[in-house]
C-alpha cells in the first residue's frame, strides 16, 4: 500500500492505517466472518470507481457517463453466474451494500409489510436480519424456555416490519431438527422461510427445507453469507437451483471485499432489483463491485478450491485437538470454516475467554450457544474461524500450535473465575507473563506466514 500522499496530507489517518496493518500482521485473526482480500482486490476497491455515481442498472442509469460502470457491473454479474453455476432462468444482483440490506431487499421485494417470516433463533446461530425479537424479561434466564415466536422486543428492522417466527436447533444434537421446523411452519404458515446464520457449524439440507417451504406455500431464502466461498468451491453443498433466492456477503469465505450478492429466479430478481433501487438504496458502490468482480475471478482458479478444502481441514483439525484438550465443541465438530467452544462448564465464560485470547494474540469473538442460559452480552461460547489464517498459508501443523495456545490461555486465566468484574479481569490478564509469552509466540508464528500488505 502506497501511503506517501496520505502521509503528507493526513498523518493521523496514515498512522492509524499503519497501526492496523501491523496488528493484522502480528495476530491470528480467527473471527469467522473475516478474511484477507488480495492486493488486486484492494487495488480495484481503491480505484477511481469510487468517484462515480450510477443510480439504476446497466443500460438504464439515471445519470450519464456510465459506460464503464455498466461494463463493470455486467462483468461482475457474469462472473457470479459462472462461479455459482446458475441454472437457466436465474439472475444476479451485485448492488446490495452488505448482507443485511441484501436480505431486507428480498423481504421488501417478495413480501408485504406484516407478512410472516420463519428464521433461525439467533442464540442458536441465526442472524439479526432473519427477524430477531425476544421477550424483554428474558435476559439472564434459560433461553431454551423462550417461545419459538420470539417476543415483544423487536430488535431488528426485519422483526419490526414483519412478523418473525423462529426455529431452534435440537437440544440434544444441536443440529437442525427438520421435523420440528416443518411442524412450526405448518402451525404458523410463514410467507418466507430462511436458513443460514452466523454460527451454525454444520451443513444444511437445502432439499428438506425446500420441501417444507413447498408444503406451506412459502418462498425459501438461503442466506449463505458464511459458506459462500466453500459452496463456490464445491466443498459445501449449494442451495442454488433449490432455494428461490440465495444471498451472501462477499468478504468471508469468498475472500473479496465487503459487499453482497443476491442470486435468484429471474422473476424474483426483477422484484428484488426494484426493492434495492429505488426502494432501499441510491447509487451502488461501484468501487466495491470492482473489488468483488476481481475476487470472483480469483475464486474460479483451481488454487481457490484447494484453499477452501484447507479452510475446512484446518477447522476440523483444530476442533479435534481442542476436544482432546477437554473443550466442549458445539455439535461435536464442524463441516465448515467455523466452530463454537462451549464454555458453560468452564470456570470462565465466552466474554472473558475471548478477551484473554485476544490479549494472547488470538482474535476470536464471544458468542451465544444453543440452549444459551446467559445474556448475549456475556454468553457461554466463543466462536472461531479458519478463513484468514488459511489465507496466510497455515495448515494442520499450525492448528496444533493454536490448540496448545488456546488451552494455555485458559489454564492461565481460569483461576480468576467468572465472578470477577470484567475490567479487573482484563487488567490482571494483561499483566500475566504467560499471556505475554503466548502473544510473542503467536507473533513469531505470524512472521513465518506474512500477509501481502
Amino acid at each position: 500500500m502506497t501511503n506517501s500522499k496520505l502521509k503528507n496530507q493526513d498523518l493521523e489517518i496514515y498512522e492509524i492505517i499503519k497501526g492496523e496493518e501491523s496488528r493484522q500482521q502480528q495476530v491470528l485473526s480467527m473471527i469467522a466472518s473475516e478474511n484477507f482480500a488480495s492486493p488486486a482486490v484492494r487495488e480495484a476497491l481503491g480505484s477511481v470507481f469510487t468517484n462515480k455515481y450510477s443510480e439504476g442498472y446497466p443500460g438504464a442509469r439515471y445519470y450519464e457517463g456510465n459506460t464503464y460502470a455498466d461494463k463493470l457491473e455486467r462483468l461482475a454479474i457474469e462472473r457470479a453466474k459462472e462461479l455459482f453455476k446458475l441454472p437457466e432462468g436465474w439472475g444476479v444482483n451485485v448492488q446490495a451494500h452488505s448482507g443485511s440490506p441484501a436480505n431486507l431487499s428480498v423481504y421488501i421485494g417478495l413480501l408485504e409489510v406484516g407478512d410472516k417470516i420463519l428464521g433461525m433463533y439467533l442464540p442458536d446461530g441465526g442472524h439479526l436480519s432473519h427477524g430477531w425479537s425476544y421477550e424483554p424479561d428474558a435476559e439472564g434466564v434459560d433461553h431454551s424456555q423462550i417461545k419459538y415466536d420470539g417476543g415483544r422486543r423487536k430488535v431488528n428492522i426485519t422483526s419490526k416490519c414483519f412478523e418473525a417466527v423462529q426455529y431452534k436447533t435440537d437440544p440434544e444434537t444441536q443440529l437442525f431438527n427438520y421435523e420440528k421446523i416443518a411442524e412450526i411452519a405448518r402451525a404458523t404458515k410463514p410467507k418466507l422461510i430462511i436458513t443460514g446464520g452466523t454460527a451454525y457449524p454444520r451443513e444444511i439440507d437445502y432439499k428438506k427445507m425446500r420441501a417444507i417451504a413447498d408444503e406451506v406455500g412459502a418462498y425459501y431464502l438461503a442466506d449463505i453469507a458464511h459458506e459462500a466461498g466453500l459452496i463456490a468451491s464445491g466443498v459445501n453443498a449449494s442451495p442454488v437451483g433449490i432455494a428461490d433466492v440465495v444471498t451472501f456477503t462477499t468478504h468471508k469465505t469468498l475472500r473479496c471485499n465487503r459487499g453482497a450478492i443476491i442470486l435468484g429466479k429471474d422473476e424474483m430478481i426483477k422484484k428484488i432489483n426494484r426493492a434495492i433501487f429505488p426502494g432501499l438504496q441510491g447509487g451502488p458502490h461501484n468501487h466495491s463491485i470492482a473489488g468483488i468482480a476481481v475476487g470472483l475471478a480469483e475464486a474460479m482458479k483451481p488454487e481457490f478450491k484447494e484453499y477452501s478444502k484447507q479452510v475446512v481441514k484446518n477447522a476440523q483439525h483444530l476442533c479435534a485437538k481442542l476436544i482432546d484438550k477437554g473443550f466442549d465443541i458445539v455439535s461435536g465438530g464442524t463441516d465448515k470454516h467455523l466452530f463454537l467452544i462451549d464454555m458453560s462448564k468452564k470456570e470462565i465464560l465466552g466474554k472473558k475467554f475471548s478477551r484473554a485470547l485476544a490479549l494472547g494474540g488470538i482474535i476470536a469473538n464471544k458468542n451465544t450457544i444453543p440452549q444459551e442460559s446467559n445474556t448475549p452480552a456475556d454468553p457461554s461460547g466463543v466462536r472461531l474461524g479458519t478463513p484468514w489464517i488459511t489465507t496466510r498459508g497455515m495448515k494442520e501443523a499450525e492448528m496444533d500450535f493454536i490448540a496448545n495456545w488456546i488451552s494455555e490461555v485458559y489454564e492461565a486465566v481460569k483461576g480468576f473465575g467468572n465472578d470477577m468484574p470484567f475490567k479487573e479481569f482484563r487488567d490482571k490478564v494483561t499483566e500475566l507473563p504467560e499471556i505475554k509469552r503466548i502473544a510473542g509466540e503467536v507473533s513469531e508464528l505470524c512472521g513465518k506466514f506474512p500477509l501481502d500488505i
